[in-house]
Order: C-alpha cells, then structure tokens, then sequence
C-alpha cells in the first residue's frame, strides 16, 4: 500500500491517492503515515476529507502530531482544532511543548480555550483528565420530538449521541434515556417519563482505574462525570476507558519486571532513560541477594561434610522463586480485575496453601526418585523433598499474601512481582535448605 502511494505522488495523482485514503480506517491511515517521509506525511495528509483528517490526525504518535502542527499554516491548524473533540485536544496539548501549545491556545476560540483550560486543572489520572465536556443534554419537560431536533441540532458536534442526560436548569444529573428508547417511545411522551433516573455516575476526582473497570462490569459506552454537587460536567466514553486500561496494563508491566514506569514507547524513550528506569531496582535487588551469600557462608561446614549439597542449590532456589512468581501473578491479576478483595486474604492463602501442598508433593517425589537413582542417598532424597514442599509452601504463601499487603498498604500490588518475590524466596529457601539437612544428615 505505501508502495503504491508513493508511486501515485510521484505521478502527481492526488486524487486517486485520497480516493485509496478514504476508503481505509483512520488507525490504519494514521500507522500508514508514520511510515512515510515528513514530505509525503504533509501532503498525504493534506488530500484527506476534513473530517477524516481530524480522525486520522487523533491517531498519531505525538512526534508525527507536532511535526504536522509546526508545518500547518494558521488557517489548517484552526480547521483540525475545529474538527477534533475537545478531550482529543487536551490529550494533545499534554503531550506538546510549550511553544507548540501556545500555537494550539492562540488558535483556538474563546470558549474552547476556556475549556481547554478548565480540563489541564484535573489531576492526571482522574476521570476530569479524560472527560469529554460534549454531550447530549435533554429537560425533563421536553416530549420525545423535541429531543430528536435537540439531537439534529447539536449531535454532529457531540462525540456520542447514543446515550443522553436529562438535567435540571443547573446542571443537576437527574436521569439517562438512550437513543433505543426515544426511538421506541410515542412523540408525544415526555423525557421525565422514560428516563432511567438508575444511573451510575463518577466523580471528576474517581481514578481513571476505577473508571476503566466500571466500563468492563457494566459494559457502557458512556459515564457520566458530576462534581460533589451532582452537576453534570461531562463524561467519559468507552475510547477513553480502552486507552487508560491499554496504559494501565502497560505499567504494569513495567513494574512486575522490576522498571519504574515510562511514559513513552520503547524507541521514544532515550538509553540513559532507560537505564534510570531499570538501575534502582536493579541495585536493590543485587544488595537485597547478598543476604542469600551471607546465609550461605554460615554453612561452611555442611558443604565441606557433604559437597554434593551445593549442587542442589540452585535447584531449590529456582524452583521456590518460580513457585512464588506464579502465585504472585496469578493474585496481582485477580486484584487488577477485582476478583479478589482484602476481605479474601485468608481464602486465598488457605487456597495458594492446598495447592503448594499438592505441588510441593508432586515434585518432592519426582526429585526424590531422581536423586536416589544418581546417588543411592536415601537420606538426602528426604532432605531435598521436605526442602522443596516446605519451600513451596513459603514461596506461594509469599506470592500470595505480599501483592494483597501491597494493596493494603496503598502501593502498586505489581510491585511485589517476581522479580521481588524471587529474591525473598532465594534467601528463604537457602536457610530451609541447610537447617533441614543438618537435621537429617550426619553434618
């Protein structure tokens, strides 16, 4: 496809390249255009319907954003601002520099710019960060035909009109009524009489998480927004909640590899940046493993009576540190999705418990067998397979109970991931390891 736009602008057939552009999805256009050349982008860009050109340009990587911002005359960059929905412009505006912010502000209209404003005041990763203030809003006393022309009149501009929202002259939320049900209702019917006055709203303070999650149990496309007054001041839409849940996820990840978050891709981000995201955590847990060298070194004995104990070292090791990490994701997910709550701490231990008894078992008999085979030794059979249940056992109680005391405590539960619980783990199961087999073995 790149292939045969280039080849349409060298030829100067501009109209067939837009009519290929028109027929594509704005996402698709957008990811097309990133792979082009500034020169090509610009005048691609420029052949595009207005309307799909806002979509498109809403779709781009922020870097491909201000390259078109700084080569737009005055006149293009007022007919995008037009175009765009306003919770797309402060996305915008937030990830630009200052100069190219200013260019934005100075050609946007008053009203916008007041709204522009009003939205950078919320927090971040508060639900007033991702609201959108362009929404249908109907009277109780209206009839049914008199919200359709309210719809025709000011739809076009809103960025859902599926679902509508009944206030009061002072912006008081009293009730919903979709689309589906004018649709179905008589003329005549009043809007008091069909609206849902059931509705769920959020706080223009809520946490973007928690507004994500309220899309993904209640399955809406659109939540109100209202202030501790109960006023409508917006709302936030099923796009939106998609794009928090992709950034949540994302920083999650993060932190259960053991890396501070960043807020850019991976090529964006610089190797300094990314070496400062890494190295803290990374110290941390190279100092935090010297505690395992140090229980190491009071067992001098042991090795010298018996060196075959070291050879099983880092197999308990690994193996506790693989026993927590799966326990560990297994809780961290069911916390992000609200599965589990703290009221389940001790179902869930007791439940991560059983089955460390059943792992621990299973593996204790097969390593048991294998080393009875190798090395004739009953005894250090034994002391390696009550090593591995006892290990087991810490290492999934560990897994499960540090990401809920995490929560507890108001932290990130992703930070007790497995990078965390491996190097806990480690040091536990060296000081099982040896003090069982002093119990057993002829040390």
């Amino acid at each position: 496809m790149k292939e045969k736009l280039e080849e349409l602008l060298q030829e100067k057939k501009y109209v067939s390249a837009g009519n290929i552009l028109k027929d594509m999805e704005p996402a698709d256009i957008a990811i097309l255009l990133e792979e082009c050349s500034k020169e090509e982008v610009l005048l691609l860009y420029r052949i595009l319907p207005k309307e799909l050109a806002a979509e498109v340009f809403v779709e781009m990587d922020g870097d491909t954003q201000e390259e078109l911002i700084r080569a737009f005359s005055d006149k293009e960059l007022k007919e995008v601002l037009d175009e765009l929905y306003m919770d797309d412009t402060v996305d915008i505006i937030e990830e630009m520099p200052a100069n190219v912010v200013k260019r934005i502000l100075k050609h946007s209209d008053p009203d916008s710019r007041k709204a522009i404003n009003e939205l950078l005041k919320y927090p971040r990763d508060s639900a007033g960060s991702i609201m959108t203030i362009e929404y249908v809003s109907l009277r109780k006393t209206m009839t049914v035909e008199d919200a359709f022309a309210r719809i025709r009149a000011t739809g076009v501009d809103k960025e859902t009109i599926y679902t509508c929202y009944v206030t009061e002259t002072n912006r008081t939320l009293v009730g919903i009524v979709s689309v589906k049900t004018l649709l179905l209702s008589d003329k005549q019917s009043l809007i008091g009489d069909i609206m849902d006055t059931s509705f769920i709203s959020i706080e223009t303070l809520d946490d973007q998480e928690d507004v994500a999650k309220k899309f993904d149990k209640y399955g809406f496309l659109a939540i109100p927004v209202v202030d501790k007054e109960n006023r409508l001041v917006g709302i936030v839409t099923f796009d939106d909640a998609m794009d928090v849940i992709h950034e949540e996820t994302q920083e999650d990840f993060e932190i259960m590899a053991a890396m501070t978050p960043s807020e850019d891709s991976y090529f964006k981000t610089s190797v300094w940046e990314h070496a400062k995201n890494r190295i803290f955590w990374l110290l941390f847990l190279m100092l935090s493993s010297t505690i395992t060298g140090s229980i190491l070194t009071t067992y001098e004995a042991a090795f010298a009576s018996i060196p075959l104990l070291v050879s099983f070292i880092p197999m308990v090791m690994g193996t506790g540190g693989n026993c927590g990490s799966q326990s560990s994701t297994m809780i961290i997910r069911g916390l992000a999705t609200d599965e589990i709550q703290m009221k389940d701490f001790l179902r869930a231990v007791f439940k991560e418990l059983r089955i460390a008894l059943l792992v621990g078992t299973c593996l204790a008999v097969v390593n048991g067998i294998r080393v009875y085979v190798f090395y004739h030794s009953w005894e250090i059979a034994l002391v390696l397979g009550l090593t591995l249940i006892v290990t087991t056992a810490l290492a999934k109680s560990m897994g499960c109970m540090l990401p809920m005391l995490a929560k507890r405590l108001k932290l990130d539960p992703a930070i007790m991931a497995a990078p965390l619980i491996s190097t806990i783990v480690d040091s536990c199961s060296v000081f099982i390891y040896f003090n069982i087999a002093m119990q057993i073995l002829p040390i």
